[in-house]
């Protein structure tokens, strides 16, 4: 699995004009989901996305967690995550999982990182063709791969 994070002072995701999804305080996370994904891949990266210190303390360090600050999530799937562009100029998209092994990975993802939160997300929806909104706080863009866990 493979995430870009953005900490956010608000987001939102509409679909055909509707507003699914928006939060304030947060986390914007695109999710790439790849056919070798597992269990492991989702309990790691939704430990790692709820206690990564990115929000600042009392002093301006970056020492506050998600859950520290009682920010929300908006979850969006993004397969083009895992694009190729070794060849040519069109990016392959082969490491991405397909729908049969993508959902199941993607519902189980959401449910695992409201339990470790401790309170519902949001999300847009998988396949759909979605209007994303932020204001990046900081800003604040970490890519993080459970495949290379640096």
């Amino acid at each position: 699995m493979r995430i870009v994070l953005q900490r956010v002072s608000e987001a939102s995701v509409e679909i055909d004009n509707q507003k699914v999804a928006a939060i304030k305080t947060g986390l914007l996370v695109l999710l790439g989901i790849e056919k070798e994904d597992t269990q492991d891949d989702i309990d790691w990266l939704c430990k790692k996305i709820v206690n990564l210190r990115i929000y600042p303390d009392e002093k301006g360090v970056m020492n506050v967690s998600l859950n520290d600050c009682n920010g929300d999530i908006i979850v969006v799937s993004q397969f083009t995550l895992h694009a190729s562009t070794k060849k040519g100029n069109r990016p392959s998209y082969i490491k991405a999982a397909k729908p049969d092994i993508a959902i199941p990975l993607y519902e189980q993802f959401i449910s695992q990182l409201q339990s470790e939160l401790g309170k519902t997300i949001q999300t847009g929806e998988f396949g759909a063709d979605m209007n994303v909104h932020l204001v990046n706080d900081g800003p604040v863009t970490i890519i993080i791969d459970s495949k290379n866990r640096e």
